[in-house]
């Protein structure tokens, strides 16, 4: 499964925990709001690359 930007980051850190200091780092809430509310455009491909390394998902961008 890939993180995706429709999943919450509350989720995301229920299923893989390690994920947890990635939002810290970007000062990410762990809430129930989606990632693509949550994160601005600037940040929003590399937050959901460097979780995707993080939980060892390879994903290629388009």
């Amino acid at each position: 499964m890939v993180i995706q930007s429709n999943m919450t980051s509350k989720a995301i850190t229920e299923v893989w925990e390690e994920t947890v200091e990635v939002f810290q780092k970007y000062n990410v809430p762990i809430t129930e709001k989606t990632l693509q509310v949550l994160v601005n455009d600037n940040l929003f491909q590399l937050l959901l690359i460097e979780l995707n390394n993080v939980v060892g998902i390879s994903i290629q961008l388009a």
